[in-house]
């Protein structure tokens, strides 16, 4: 009997499949106000239950280090492993990094306390309402006023206004940056090149103050893991290196401290084939009604043209829905992909289209953007490999 023709195409995704980020209980943007509520920082909110407060905490984030890359990796860090049962306050759980798993938009949202939709850094790469220009916000390019663009203060500022020790601990090279200015800004900067100073000094940093609050960074897993993938040698040689670093930290904590492992976003490998990498340059239907592409494989941001919106979705729907979640703007927000409430500077930088990758797939840009479409390693969207990363703990 033949099929009916209804058949050869399947029912798109249902947004409602889609599993959100833990915003307001167990996101990477309540991680900062619950330590600084916890120190008696006016206006924070304990907002992840399962932590107990102390008067030094430390936040090293590991760039690229998701909960499932973490698991799957015994060997290779063995100290993180001896911690995956300290995970969110004894639970032994992950927390959710928030929409989309970018490092702008974690960064962000670690630094202000603040989901997505409020912080305004929505994605990789998003739309300017203002020049119509896209925005590359891990870049800052172009150049756009960071406190125009980010106008709410860090919790770190907050931390410092408080009277508690603040400091970030980085690479030099961070310290002037835009990102750093409106997600990391507050108390004094750091600068050390290698891993190991790095540790040292945020040890010592936090015996600076009987009240602290440690920021400190490692970045170069994540780049291992776009130029090579996690599931090469190098990448798990830079898993490796930075498990010793977390026990160099932990063996030199001050008393009355806890110290918070986490990441921005996991990470997975995607093959290098015309099925698991469609390319918007070359896809005359893709291409119809955009007037631009944002956001990055696995979490685009489409901008049509005027009048366009409805056909846009339409299609990308079609051809997309079932490997992807593809929403109008309203509904991506109403679904609550970007947080609770999106603030009226934000709403425009969204795209018309917004397309979160549910199967192993991309959908790159060969000849707009050369560089991200070679890469191995790529995250993004809400799956639980790009979503879920540790809050792994040590107190003294």
């Amino acid at each position: 009997m033949a099929l009916p023709a209804w058949a050869d195409h399947p029912e798109p995704l249902a947004l409602g499949s889609a599993p959100v980020p833990e915003y307001g209980s167990g996101s990477l943007a309540d991680v900062l106000p619950t330590l600084a509520a916890g120190m008696g920082v006016p206006g924070q909110n304990a907002a992840i239950p399962e932590l107990t407060a102390a008067d030094r905490n430390c936040v090293f984030l590991i760039d690229g280090l998701g909960w499932e890359q973490l698991k799957a990796h015994p060997d290779e860090a063995p100290f993180m492993t001896s911690l995956l049962a300290s995970s969110r306050g004894g639970t032994g759980r992950p927390i959710t990094a928030g929409y989309p798993a970018t490092t702008a938009t974690s960064l962000a949202s670690v630094g202000t306390g603040l989901p997505p939709g409020a912080h305004g850094l929505p994605g990789y790469t998003v739309r300017n309402p203002d020049t119509g220009e896209l925005m590359n916000q891990l870049r800052w390019q172009p150049w756009t006023p960071p406190q125009v663009w980010q106008p709410y203060p860090t919790v770190f500022q907050l931390a410092h206004d408080a009277g508690v020790h603040t400091a970030q601990v980085s690479s030099p090279a961070f310290e002037n940056t835009p990102l750093t200015k409106v997600a990391l800004s507050g108390g004094t900067f750091r600068g050390k090149l290698t891993g190991e100073d790095r540790m040292d000094l945020a040890a010592e940093q936090l015996a600076a103050g009987e009240r602290s609050l440690v920021y400190t960074y490692y970045s170069e897993l994540d780049g291992a893991g776009h130029r090579f993938g996690v599931e090469s040698d190098t990448w798990r040689g830079q898993l490796m290196y930075v498990d010793r670093l977390v026990q160099r930290l932990a063996e030199q904590l001050p008393p009355r401290t806890a110290l918070y492992v986490t990441a921005d976003h996991g990470m997975l490998d995607i093959p290098f084939d015309e099925r698991h990498r469609i390319d918007f340059d070359e896809d005359w239907e893709l291409r119809a009604g955009v007037a631009l592409l944002g956001g990055e494989g696995r979490a685009r941001h489409v901008y049509a043209l005027p009048g366009a919106g409805n056909d846009v979705l339409t299609c990308w729907r079609e051809v997309l829905g079932e490997q992807f979640w593809v929403a109008s703007r309203d509904e991506a927000i109403a679904a609550g992909w970007f947080g609770p409430h999106i603030d009226d500077r934000v709403y425009p930088r969204i795209g018309d289209v917004v397309a979160a990758a549910h199967d192993d797939v991309l959908i790159i840009a060969s000849e707009r953007e050369p560089k991200e479409s070679a890469m191995v390693g790529n995250h993004g969207s809400m799956t639980a490999v790009e979503q879920l990363v540790p809050l792994l703990e040590v107190r003294t």
